[in-house]
């Protein structure tokens, strides 16, 4: 007797992630949320009767990807100001915008505008650093998203929380609301070192430890951030942060430009995950991440976007793309990288940071079933000797053409099931007349 599934996929091509390999001529079943099997397309076309069938003859299936650090919200802001360093960037401009406008709407609708972009890239998880987190639950659930949000804390006021204990409260209990939420997690999200004091990372440290959740946190993301922490505390941040307990397999840094061989050593010691940006690192001149001696000491190694106002898009191939071919040119060793390992960094090591690598991250059987497919027929990407490799180095995120996320469809043929564009789009319009920075106004 044929087993009853929801959906049989019949792509060109399967990549599992783990192991790095490519299936050819092989279907992915569905039943509910979950991979029932990856088997030969004959053996399961005895095997099961399925409520939908889909053929891709010119695709590649993969994992959904994930995006291990994000600001989504942040997407109403995107263009706003550019050409700016780190610091001059958030003091004069980012920071006073956000101080006179972020609100519960404005977080919903940005959050709503980055899912949009993101479920068009084939990102079917996004780890988010941002205020106002129910905002964000809400708008990842109706656009049918996997979301993993912080719980951020920083030591000066703004719009949504007075104080660190004020942040600290405020998320968790949104965490509270949303705990059984299939679709929705929770990080705790200090800042940075330079946003942060040691009695607050203590306290963290200390909620992350009872609670079993990750930590979120920038770190080493420019030389100035380090040389202030070397004339405030007398220690570079990494060091400041194993000092107050807050490195362990939870700790997710973000960026990590600018490491010494020993941080190094001590981010793999304490089996910490890196969240590399480097379309972000690119675009602020913060420098090149050192991921060739980072994946080489085992530090667990994900990619993310950063946000849209620092990096202009919420694009995971390019972060694929850039990842790979920076690490080949600061090693001078075109090995470096291979488009395999630039995959999982996109895939599997982001889930691992997150510590979902049982739930999502590869293809599997008894996985949850976010997948995501990519029409490699298309004249950019022909001929397609090797799929991942034509991925990873090609590809661009307009050949995503569907996405399913926990066995639901989020992504139809390049239409986007959930969201309505026209409604989104007069939405951003009237966020972009208050935002607009005019000639001869500065924020700040």
């Amino acid at each position: 007797m044929s087993e009853k599934i929801d959906l049989l996929l019949e792509p060109r091509w399967v990549a599992p992630v783990e192991p790095a390999t490519v299936l050819e001529d092989h279907a992915i079943a569905v039943r509910g949320d979950r991979i029932v099997a990856i088997c030969p397309r004959a053996e399961a076309a005895s095997r099961f009767t399925t409520r939908e069938y889909l053929r891709l003859p010119d695709h590649i299936v993969i994992p959904g990807l994930i995006n291990l650090h994000s600001h989504a919200a942040m997407s109403l802001m995107r263009g706003l100001v550019d050409d700016l360093p780190l610091m001059e960037w958030l003091h004069k401009y980012i920071w006073p915008t956000e101080a006179a406008h972020v609100s519960l709407d404005f977080v919903r609708d940005g959050t709503l505008l980055a899912c949009a972009e993101m479920l068009r890239g084939g990102i079917t998880c996004f780890n988010d650093m941002y205020f106002f987190p129910q905002a964000a639950a809400e708008a990842a659930v109706e656009a049918g998203m996997r979301a993993s949000l912080g719980i951020t804390v920083l030591e000066f006021p703004n719009a949504y929380a007075s104080d660190a204990t004020d942040y600290l409260n405020k998320g968790l209990a949104v965490r509270d609301q949303w705990r059984d939420h299939p679709l929705i997690s929770f990080c705790l999200a200090p800042h940075a070192p330079y946003s942060v004091s040691d009695a607050t990372f203590e306290r963290i440290g200390t909620l992350a430890e009872h609670l079993n959740l990750p930590i979120h946190c920038h770190i080493h993301e420019t030389t100035a951030e380090i040389e202030d922490s070397l004339t405030r505390y007398g220690v570079r941040p990494l060091a400041r942060l194993k000092a107050l307990g807050l490195l362990g397999p939870t700790f997710i840094g973000v960026h990590a430009v600018h490491l010494e061989e020993s941080e190094i050593e001590i981010l793999a010691k304490f089996g910490c995950s890196i969240a590399h940006c480097p379309g972000s690192n690119l675009k602020l001149a913060s420098g090149i991440a050192p991921t060739t001696s980072l994946i080489k000491a085992g530090v667990n190694l994900g990619l993310g976007t950063d946000g849209a106002a620092s990096n202009n898009r919420l694009d995971m191939f390019q972060e694929m793309r850039q990842a790979a071919l920076l690490a080949k040119v600061a090693s001078r060793d075109a090995a470096a990288f291979p488009a395999h390992a630039a995959l999982r960094a996109a895939t599997l090591s982001g889930a691992t940071a997150l510590g979902l690598e049982t739930s999502i991250g590869s293809l599997q059987p008894g996985k949850q079933a976010d997948l995501c497919a990519v029409d490699l027929g298309q004249v950019v990407t022909q001929p397609c000797y090797d799929p991942v490799a034509q991925l990873v180095y090609a590809a661009a995120r307009d050949q995503v053409t569907h996405v399913w996320i926990a066995g639901k469809c989020c992504l139809n043929n390049t239409s986007l099931m959930n969201l309505a564009e026209n409604e989104l789009k007069n939405s951003v319009s009237l966020w972009q007349n208050k935002l607009v920075i005019r000639p001869g106004e500065q924020s700040g």
